[in-house]
């Protein structure tokens, strides 16, 4: 049985909250890049991205996000088949001595960051790397921590936490099975 613990509503505060507290960190949106895990951390930056243009006054929101694909850093390659890889889409801008906020869905293992760190590495240096995410679920195996977290979620190691976000799927929400 799943039980919904975030709906359309809920995933838009986060979401704003989160916005302002990475602008609030960052003292504005000068020199901010985010970078959305594939697949549904990928939506969420083009929102927070959205999010902070608005507040910030920014033409595009489109200049500030992009994507980065960790299928080939993961640690697990040899455990499961390889899926199709994402493209990373980085801003004209780079990354170079910018602050990166990853995006990701759902932080559980810690592995998917770990992995797109070290993707990040290849792609230049920037001044510092955060962390945003909608939902923190507990049991890290990576000394691995969100500086930005929509929704503090204890769950079991048995239960699977799904994210589901328009246009990928049919509403957003997020469901505990």
């Amino acid at each position: 049985m799943a039980t919904t613990v975030m709906q359309a509503g809920d995933i838009d505060r986060a979401l704003t909250r989160i916005a302002f507290e990475i602008l609030e960190g960052n003292k504005g949106a000068e020199n901010l890049v985010l970078l959305g895990i594939p697949s549904r951390g990928v939506p969420l930056a083009a929102r927070l991205a959205e999010r902070i243009a608005h507040t910030e006054s920014l033409p595009d929101a489109k200049a500030i996000t992009g994507s980065i694909d960790i299928t080939m850093y993961r640690d697990d390659l040899r455990a499961r088949p390889l899926k199709h890889p994402h493209p990373t889409e980085i801003p004209l801008s780079g990354i170079d001595d910018k602050t990166v906020v990853l995006v990701d869905d759902v932080l559980y293992s810690g592995r998917s960051v770990r992995a797109a760190l070290d993707a990040l590495q290849e792609l230049g240096r920037p001044r510092t790397v955060r962390l945003a995410v909608l939902v923190d679920r507990g049991h890290r195996e990576l000394p691995i921590r969100a500086d930005y977290v929509g929704k503090n979620l204890p769950t079991s190691r048995d239960e699977q936490v799904k994210v589901e976000l328009t246009p990928l799927d049919a509403e957003d929400r997020v469901v505990i099975a």
